[in-house]
């Protein structure tokens, strides 16, 4: 894989304040650049674009959302280009935004600009797109007091980056690694033999780690409870036993809805005094907010 130019001091510094591996970045933004390569060069662009040509690119909102990934995609621009490339950030992360809103402006050699084009659009509508998503499930169950939570259901090597994009669009983080916390779910159940067994087991070998323990039944949650769960989480129960859930557990334990959760029923669950929705399709399957890119040459 080819190194390329290193990414400019200060988005790195952006990249870290965003609680992002810069070096990490730069490693996902030169493989997108390889594999867009494949060892060869853009043949369309070399062929049609003169080598000292140079002009602006910019990146368009073609509908509204919440941005997310701007700095991502500086990167993808600095790597390719250098020093030769200025970058204008117009709209920080996390900004809602309206179609025709230009979003980033990159200025620079045309050919450059055209081979980070695709790898840095790529990585900001789908990161926008989970942004977006989030923020629509944050407005849902505004005024509840209850969160809108990721899961562990990311793409593979974007953990990090989805689960910054919904922290953008407003929703909050589950584990980020299996290490982080413990959560104890069905597969767990059937081979340490019960829930409260289970619980028990990842008390005594982990006793300063937060145990999730996930339930199926009222009648698990009054297990669980008693052993001192410090969050439960309510799989595919209905709102009616959410609510019979959040007044049993009386505060003893967070609560997290969880299982077949979709928007339409976001206000409806979130009244019922949980704590948290953990919702695994704004990672999984939220679609792209639509980008676009817009050449205009120097005079």
């Amino acid at each position: 894989m080819s190194s390329g130019p290193r990414v400019d001091a200060a988005i790195r510094a952006q990249l870290v304040e965003a609680g992002l591996d810069p070096d990490a970045i730069e490693r996902l933004v030169a493989l997108a650049l390889d594999e867009d390569l494949d060892g060869g060069v853009d043949v369309t662009t070399v062929a049609t674009v003169p080598i000292e040509q140079r002009a602006t690119l910019d990146l368009v909102a073609r509908a509204p959302g919440v941005v997310a990934g701007i700095p991502v995609a500086a990167a993808v621009f600095s790597h390719v280009g250098g020093q030769s490339v200025r970058i204008n950030q117009a709209r920080p992360d996390g900004s809602a935004v309206d179609a025709g809103d230009v979003l980033l402006s990159a200025i620079g050699p045309t050919h450059a600009l055209l081979q980070a084009e695709r790898p840095a659009l790529n990585l900001l509508c789908h990161l926008s797109g989970i942004a977006t998503a989030t923020a629509r499930w944050v407005d849902a169950v505004s005024g509840t007091g209850a969160r809108v939570r990721d899961t562990r259901k990311t793409t593979p090597g974007m953990r990090r980056l989805e689960k910054y994009a919904v922290r953008c669009g407003g929703g909050v983080n589950h584990r980020m690694s299996l290490s982080d916390a413990a959560l104890v779910k069905d597969n767990h159940v059937v081979a340490a033999g019960g829930v409260a067994a289970a619980f028990d087991a990842v008390r005594q070998r982990f006793p300063g780690i937060d145990v999730e323990v996930e339930v199926d039944s009222l009648d698990q949650l009054d297990d669980v409870l008693a052993a001192g769960a410090d969050l439960v989480l309510l799989d595919n129960f209905t709102v009616d036993d959410m609510r019979v859930a959040v007044h049993r557990t009386a505060g003893r334990a967070r609560l997290e809805a969880s299982g077949g959760l979709t928007l339409d029923v976001a206000a409806e669950v979130a009244g019922t005094g949980v704590d948290y929705l953990a919702v695994g399709a704004l990672t999984h399957s939220a679609p792209v907010l639509d980008i676009g890119a817009d050449l205009r040459q120097e005079d």
